[in-house]
């Protein structure tokens, strides 16, 4: 049978809202045109009954790395060591075609599509020169750019070249010149972080285009969000500026934290946050008071920071786990962040799209019909069991549906929950 998909609608009806309600939702133009109460809707074209379904703000991916996804196997890292996951990642792309990295990056991207994801933010490596010049550094590039084509349509997705610290300009420059859309790297990696910080920013502006940086990534050492955010405070409202990880920010006392984080607000940045893979990667040299590698998430809410949550690495020699679900994403920071389960669904979907530069989606007339409808009773069920069973709308069009079959033993006295 072919596949329908994607499936055009007009709204969805019968669907539960996270207050409890019970509503219909239209759509028009791929945006939601009205909300009533369930049964009173006149529908004009198709709909799609939810059958009390709990349906959400879709998700979205504001940190991936779609390119070194699901290569853990192949390359085979040492645990837990930064320095020793770049070593050999390095080692393995000089090998890497285009194709198997289009292989890999479809493949996640359709996974986190399925599981309620309509838009990503991937990192993308610039690569080194292995003799064949400007074809080897645009390679993983080339390779997101064809997936990103692919998949329009189905979801939103932006690229982000990651230099690192000895990466040529023009190296950048080649990068970005095959569609990727921002300036990326990781400044405090480099020998002179102030150095990298500064090339990286002035790149952007040459480029006139926004700049989401790896920021501190370890919980000691060099801190360049400070510098970061008072170089960007004066740029244009329009242009992006973004920090992952911020793990330092995490670990510096009081005072300091607090200073930054002034700052940081004061320039607009978007801060994200990625508790799967610092989990993973910090503290390992910490056999007791293992610390938390994440930023200060109370803070820079009070704060009224833009603030956002990711996934981050998907089995790669950054982290050998992971599913690229939100749902899980949300569930580590209750558990590690201690965020409430409304304030850790909002990063991951909300505040991802806010630090992506992408207005709010869900149940507000106006907004972007991109929805997530799952089997749960209400958000805790869903962060807690992060159920299978989900359909996903993307513009006010179904783009996925999952559905799971379940048999149990039969017990007397006991009746299975539908």
């Amino acid at each position: 049978m072919a596949n329908p998909l994607p499936r055009p609608l007009a709204g969805v009806r019968n669907a539960q809202l996270p207050d409890g309600r019970l509503v219909d939702v239209a759509f028009a133009s791929g945006v939601v045109s009205a909300i009533t109460a369930a049964g009173t809707a006149e529908p004009h074209g198709p709909t799609l009954d939810l059958g009390g379904r709990l349906l959400l703000p879709a998700p979205a991916e504001p940190h991936a790395h779609l390119d070194k996804a699901r290569s853990f196997d192949a390359v085979g890292p040492k645990l837990g060591d930064l320095g020793s996951a770049i070593d050999a990642w390095r080692r393995h792309a000089s090998a890497m075609s285009t194709e198997s990295i289009v292989e890999r990056a479809r493949a996640q991207a359709l996974a986190m599509l399925a599981a309620g994801t309509t838009a990503i933010r991937s990192h993308v490596d610039v690569l080194e020169d292995g003799g064949a010049g400007l074809a080897d550094v645009t390679r993983a590039a080339r390779a997101l750019v064809q997936v990103r084509e692919e998949l329009a349509g189905l979801m939103d997705i932006q690229l982000v070249a990651l230099a690192g610290p000895h990466c040529p300009d023009h190296h950048v420059e080649a990068v970005l010149d095959v569609g990727v859309d921002l300036v990326g790297g990781a400044p405090h990696l480099a020998p002179d972080p102030a150095a990298d910080l500064t090339r990286l920013l002035a790149l952007a502006e040459r480029r006139g285009i926004g700049a989401d940086l790896h920021a501190d990534e370890n919980l000691s050492g060099p801190v360049t969000l400070d510098a970061y955010a008072r170089a960007v405070r004066d740029w244009p409202a329009a242009r992006p500026r973004t920090a992952g990880h911020c793990v330092r920010l995490g670990t510096l006392e009081a005072a300091r934290r607090d200073a930054i984080i002034a700052d940081v607000k004061a320039a607009d940045v978007g801060i994200v946050t990625l508790p799967s893979t610092n989990l993973y990667l910090q503290g390992w040299e910490h056999p007791v008071s293992t610390p938390r590698g994440l930023a200060p998430l109370r803070e820079l809410l009070d704060a009224g920071v833009r603030l956002g949550a990711g996934a981050d690495n998907v089995r790669d020699p950054f982290n050998p786990v992971g599913r690229g679900d939100a749902l899980e994403t949300a569930s580590l920071l209750v558990t590690a962040g201690h965020l409430s389960p409304e304030e850790a669904y909002g990063l991951v979907s909300t505040g991802a799209r806010s630090v992506m530069g992408l207005p709010a989606a869900g149940t507000a007339v106006g907004a972007p019909a991109d929805f997530l409808a799952i089997r749960a009773v209400n958000l805790v069920d869903a962060i807690a069991t992060a159920p299978a069973d989900r359909i996903v709308v993307h513009r006010g069009r179904v783009v996925a549906i999952t559905e799971t079959h379940r048999e149990l033993p039969a017990l007397p006295g006991f009746v299975p929950a539908s």
